[in-house]
């Protein structure tokens, strides 16, 4: 870990009019508030402000260890740039795991809309708990999936691709689909996507080892 300088530029700068975002300078913001429902209208705060920055930087997940710290020491943004989301270096103020734990479990739950989902929890219940409790990497459904399906499918109707045969490698990378918004995706992301379509019988995925294949109806 290593200082940063104070004069560490905002995540934030594409939208600081939203009223939201300005909360990032807000000292208050960065501990749990004490009051029930002003301590629901933070998380709720919190989660608009991620769920904003990583659609604008293109995130499709987070390491919950590499964004978040614990008073006395600085994150090295050179190497996690994404700690800035819970680390405002010109107030100072920053968000101590627990609370961001927290902030991320409100999200994967119903009241905060399931934008978020653990990747890596132990025991794989899908509830809030011991299992999300081991949890470190975290899906940040700025689209949830079904979301990313109707992108995807209107894609396919729009461009004329049923009927045709496409890995899924050429879906996130390939000439025809570089204008699109699931570019870079995460393969884990794309694939639970058109699992969707699968289940809708839009879709058939097929292959392995690193060589799916998809064919859209």
């Amino acid at each position: 870990m290593t200082t940063v300088p104070e004069t560490t530029p905002s995540p934030f700068t594409f939208s600081t009019t939203h009223p939201i975002h300005r909360q990032y300078h807000f000292p208050p913001f960065y501990t749990p508030q004490p009051i029930l429902s002003t301590h629901h209208a933070q998380l709720s705060q919190w989660a608009v402000l991620i769920l904003d920055y990583c659609r604008h930087n293109r995130i499709y997940s987070l390491s919950l260890s590499q964004v978040s710290y614990s008073k006395g020491t600085r994150p090295d943004l050179s190497a996690h740039p994404h700690a800035v989301l819970f680390y405002n270096a010109a107030i100072p103020r920053w968000v101590e795991p627990a609370f961001a734990r927290e902030i991320v479990d409100w999200m994967a739950g119903e009241e905060g809309g399931m934008k978020a989902e653990w990747r890596d929890k132990v025991g794989g219940s899908g509830k809030k708990g011991e299992d999300a409790a081991t949890g470190d990497v975290f899906w940040v459904y700025w689209r949830r999936p079904e979301e990313w399906a109707g992108v995807i499918e209107g894609w396919v109707e729009g461009s004329g691709q049923k009927g045709v045969v496409l890995t899924v490698y050429e879906l996130l990378n390939g000439d025809a689909t570089a204008k699109e918004e699931w570019r870079g995706m995460d393969e884990e992301l794309m694939v639970k996507s058109l699992q969707i379509l699968v289940k809708r019988g839009r879709a058939q995925v097929f292959g392995g080892d690193g060589q799916l294949g998809v064919k859209f109806f």
